[in-house]
């Protein structure tokens, strides 16, 4: 408790009697909301404070230049000692980031700004910082992690993939071991004693999903014996199982924040063990068979948010085209069920778009990174429709034996930050759900990007066909081009016609994903142009040659506008960064997913006959396109709004037998 007095000093932080440290999140009281929004709204005040706090700063980084290695660690530790007394104040972090800094400036060549400095100090007041891509977000967090750990804490650096953990880890190494700090990185497939390990270091790089689900493993594993119990145990002689796999969750720095707090939250981490299938095989195979002979709109109606119903008409087919199959097929209640998930799997769920299928299996996709949920399926069934749809080996069904949303997870921790680069359109839901205040930092260097009119066309087939010939011309101009898509499908639509033309280029998609640090790392060559699915939107930085810079920059095409407009400015962010030159817009097409789903026919029908072929807009396109996507927003925050109240409610259910995971 001692080691992580800091994270505590000055709030009344209720902790849980579980396996390890960790926090329950107290009911707060109306009116200490009501104070902390009215403490946010005094903007002047903070800014005074800041500008003290960054002078502080200043004035010691002469006196750490003039420090040896080992004076580094020593004065460092010596802060150590204040903050765990103190707390994080100004002077104390002012004292520790000056030392950070010439660290870094030593192993890293690079020193921190002072807008990385706000957001360290952001970080360690528990705060979420806002800086525009490219401002050095990953170097910010080492001095909220390094200081930190210096007091003992176990500090999580939370990516939003296995590549930027690792990256981050191996980039930030030397900083840390000069500091006489040990680094861990946490990787899918990993064996637990090697997970064990890289949670003992003093900072674990770490995904949002292998964390969490390292967290459950330790709540089945320790069946959420408190640490009185296993007190007890050890008092009495009784054999001790393994240890748990975390040390604690003392402070999570979660990059990208808005992706892992709000874009994944929408459902539960699960983790289940495969048992035989009730039901026969050949029930998948009789309902896709009598799916497929079902008519739409006649019998069947698909809804604008992925769902899927029959008709009157539509149960009366089903129940004649399968009186003679017997068994479940003659309850209602089956028989609807079995033709509702193969219509959703035949009509809802398209490969090279929510899954891809590799070594004969399914596997899904995530639709806000485009990348390859390993081990993640479908629930109640429809993960075998799909099976059977693509010809593969139907898989066991799922039991649920640990089960935890991001909402409840992440407020376990005694401190819990963030950053990003869009913050500000989800800013009151993380609030309200992870009671974390955005702080906006300034940029270090004037923004120089440019966005061009957007392009839209009549149909998907002549989007493409100006995608591929507007990235051919800028390409030939001398150049890096970045090509943004929405799915491996249309990414390898795109790569057809390029080839058709002759037009040399790199794919990068979810087959392609073990080649993403060669194919980033050459993106920013002349003449290079990059087709990318959501992979390369964050946390990609590309290194630009200065023939690239002289003749304008990076230029990122979007092909397709997202449910989110954070995704489409992540992607935009690719470019133009710390300065840089370059340029950016929108080719979209009037029969894309988001204007099908979230827009009105009558809006789609007008502005098509306003098109003819394609039409460029500054405006119009741009007002349009946001309107759909608060729409869109507005579905998505209900859903995730139910899946935190059907947690609750799970939780409440099952609270008298203590397990706080399922």
């Amino acid at each position: 408790m001692s080691d992580v007095r800091a994270l505590l000093a000055g709030r009344e932080v209720p902790l849980a009697d579980g396996p390890y440290l960790e926090r329950i999140d107290p009911l707060r009281k109306p009116w200490e909301d009501r104070l902390r929004a009215w403490l946010d709204r005094m903007p002047r005040l903070e800014r005074l404070r800041t500008r003290r706090f960054l002078r502080l700063t200043g004035a010691r980084e002469a006196v750490a230049a003039a420090l040896d290695d080992a004076g580094l660690r020593a004065a460092l530790d010596a802060a150590a000692v204040r903050m765990r007394r103190e707390g994080f104040t100004d002077h104390a972090l002012a004292h520790a980031f000056a030392l950070i800094r010439e660290a870094s400036r030593r192993t890293l060549g690079m020193r921190h700004h002072d807008v990385q400095l706000m957001a360290g100090r952001a970080l360690l007041r528990g705060r979420l910082a806002e800086m525009s891509t490219g401002e050095g977000k990953t170097l910010a967090a080492t001095l909220a992690a390094c200081t930190a750990a210096i007091c003992g804490a176990a500090v999580h650096v939370v990516t939003v993939n296995d590549y930027l953990a690792e990256r981050d880890a191996e980039h930030n190494r030397k900083l840390f071991e000069l500091l006489g700090l040990s680094v861990g990185v946490v990787l899918q497939d990993m064996e637990v004693p090697k997970r064990r390990e890289a949670y003992a270091c003093h900072i674990t790089y770490v995904s949002n999903k292998e964390l969490t689900f390292d967290y459950l493993k330790d709540c089945i594993a320790l069946g959420e014996a408190s640490r009185t119990q296993q007190r007890l145990r050890e008092f009495t002689g009784a054999r001790r199982g393994e240890p748990p796999i975390l040390r604690g969750l003392h402070v999570a720095i979660v990059d990208e924040a808005d992706s892992v707090l709000i874009d994944e939250a929408g459902t539960p981490l699960i983790i289940s063990e495969t048992l035989p299938d009730d039901l026969d095989p050949a029930i998948y195979g009789q309902a896709i068979a009598l799916a497929q002979g079902l008519r739409q709109g006649a019998d069947y109606i698909l809804g604008p948010h992925r769902d899927v119903w029959l008709t009157p008409i539509g149960k009366r087919v089903a129940r004649r085209d399968s009186a003679g199959l017997g068994g479940l097929w003659m309850s209602p209640l089956w028989r609807e069920e079995f033709i509702q998930k193969a219509l959703s799997a035949l009509h809802l769920f398209q490969r090279d778009q929510h899954y891809i299928l590799a070594e004969g299996k399914v596997q899904i996709v995530d639709e806000s990174t485009g990348r390859v949920m390993a081990d993640r399926t479908w629930e109640r069934g429809l993960h075998q429709m799909i099976e059977t749809k693509e010809g593969c080996e139907v898989t066991g069904q799922r039991r649920t034996l640990a089960q935890i949303t991001y909402q409840r997870f992440f407020c376990r921790y005694l401190l819990l930050c963030g950053m990003t680069g869009t913050a500000k359109e989800v800013a009151a839901e993380v609030k309200r759900c992870y009671d974390l205040s955005v702080s906006r930092i300034p940029t270090h260097r004037p923004s120089r990007r440019a966005r061009l009119a957007d392009r839209v066309c009549i149909d998907s087939q002549r989007r493409w066909h100006v995608v591929a010939d507007r990235a051919a011309r800028m390409a030939a101009s001398g150049r890096a081009v970045l090509v943004g898509t929405r799915s491996v499908e249309a990414s390898e639509h795109l790569g057809r016609l390029l080839d058709a033309a002759g037009v040399h280029y790199t794919l990068l998609n979810a087959r392609q994903d073990e080649a993403e640090a060669e194919a980033v790392g050459q993106a920013g060559q002349p003449g290079r142009i990059t087709v990318a699915t959501n992979m390369a939107g964050r946390g990609t930085d590309i290194k630009l040659a200065p023939e690239v810079e002289e003749a304008g920059g990076l230029h990122v095409i979007l092909t397709e506008f997202h449910e989110s407009a954070r995704v489409d400015r992540q992607l935009f962010g690719r470019c133009a960064r710390q300065g840089n030159p370059g340029s950016t817009e929108a080719i979209v097409s009037i029969d894309d997913e988001l204007y099908q789903r979230f827009a009105s026919f009558f809006t789609r029908r007008l502005l098509a006959l306003l098109i003819h072929d394609q039409r460029r807009s500054r405006r119009l396109l741009r007002y349009w396109t946001a309107a759909v996507q608060q729409r869109a927003e507005r579905h998505y925050r209900r859903q995730r709004t139910d899946t935190m109240q059907r947690d609750t409610h799970w939780v409440q259910a099952l609270s008298f037998v203590g397990n706080r995971s399922k």
